[in-house]
């Protein structure tokens, strides 16, 4: 019995072999084959290998499972990279629009900018011209303050001035009165008051007779004074006195003085009161301290316009001015009338008008003051 003991421990049964774990897949069925062939010996060799074969088949499971779920996230997130992107779409055409409202509201505020500025220096424009209007008529006035004071120092108790005391003049004569002596220059009240310092000779008193045409067309234009030259009355002196004595040599620029003049927007200054600018237009055009502009003849000028706000001096011989002047002074008397600041008598500003026609007419003719 030893022996075979002995023998039977040298030479195992070979169903007793060890088998690999991991065997290949075509070798599936020999755990179960060697498990029947072993019996009952081996049966937790059979139960390993079943184990593996239940893990193997529940981790492809677990795979087939795992991709599943991978794939079932992919599609999801594919979904939401879709939406994002309309999103991103949407945001990106709501910027473009917000960019769109945003350059046009820049633009119609800088249009909105512009006009204001436009409107503002329209306005400043404006308020400047009212200024030089209200010096003109400033000075104007002073002067005929001056003129006023000249008359009053010349009349003296001795000797006093008829003009400034109609009750010392006859009843016949006293409902005339030689012109308005609210708008006497000053010149001529120098002459008036040079006259009585010569006064050797008896001085002659004109005669006057009211022009029934003249004055009716007076009368008629007095109702509704208005400065459109249609009228009968202002046609007549535009034809007569305004007309040629704004007529110069230099056609084109006679017309924008006589514009300007009508609009009163004509300014007359001294030479020597302002250094001379530098105008737009050539120095032959303007003429010069030794040229007149207007006439275009070789004269001393001591006086330069300015039409408007062009900026640009137009130098004129004493002549043209005392012409300019005669008219610019008619303009501004019936200017007053138009306004109501003109309190007399229709027959006295009718023959106040006459005088103002009168120095139109002795000005176009080359009779003008030393002074100018």
């Amino acid at each position: 019995s030893q022996v075979s003991l002995e023998e039977e421990s040298q030479n195992p049964p070979a169903a007793g072999h060890w088998k690999p774990l991991m065997p290949s897949k075509g070798d599936k069925e020999e755990p179960e084959g060697g498990c029947q062939d072993a019996g009952g010996v081996h049966e937790p060799q059979c139960t390993e290998q079943l184990n593996v074969s239940r893990l193997r088949s529940s981790s492809v499971e677990i795979r087939e499972k795992g991709s599943e779920f991978l794939r079932d996230e992919l599609h999801k997130a594919q979904k939401e990279l879709k939406l994002k992107d309309k999103e991103c779409e949407r945001l990106s055409k709501v910027r473009e629009q917000l960019e769109q409202e945003l350059e046009e509201l820049t633009a119609s505020l800088f249009e909105e900018a512009h006009k204001m500025v436009r409107e503002a220096n329209t306005k400043q424009a404006a308020a400047e011209k009212q200024l030089r209007e209200a010096r003109g008529k400033i000075d104007m006035l002073q002067a005929e303050v001056t003129a006023l004071k000249t008359l009053v120092i010349t009349s003296t108790p001795s000797s006093p001035n008829r003009e400034l005391h109609p009750q010392l003049q006859s009843p016949s004569k006293g409902g005339f009165r030689k012109g308005h002596g609210r708008n006497k220059s000053t010149s001529s009240a120098m002459v008036s008051a040079a006259s009585q310092n010569v006064a050797p000779e008896p001085v002659s008193r004109e005669c006057r007779e009211v022009d029934s045409i003249l004055f009716a067309e007076f009368q008629a234009w007095k109702e509704s004074p208005t400065l459109d030259k249609s009228c009968s009355f202002l046609d007549r002196i535009y034809r007569e006195d305004v007309g040629p004595c704004l007529d110069f040599t230099k056609q084109e620029l006679s017309e924008l003085v006589r514009v300007a003049v009508e609009q009163n927007t004509l300014t007359i200054e001294p030479v020597a009161s302002q250094a001379v600018p530098v105008g737009k237009v050539a120095a032959e055009e303007c003429g010069g301290p030794k040229k007149c502009a207007l006439s275009g003849l070789p004269r001393t000028c001591k006086h330069r316009i300015m039409l408007g706000d062009s900026g640009n001096y137009y130098y004129i011989s004493p002549s043209c001015r005392a012409r300019i002047t005669a008219v610019c002074n008619f303009f501004t008397y019936i200017r007053y009338i138009q306004q109501g600041l003109v309190r007399q008598d229709v027959e006295l500003m009718y023959w106040e008008v006459m005088r103002l026609r009168r120095e139109m007419s002795l000005a176009k003719l080359g009779f003008y003051p030393s002074e100018m």
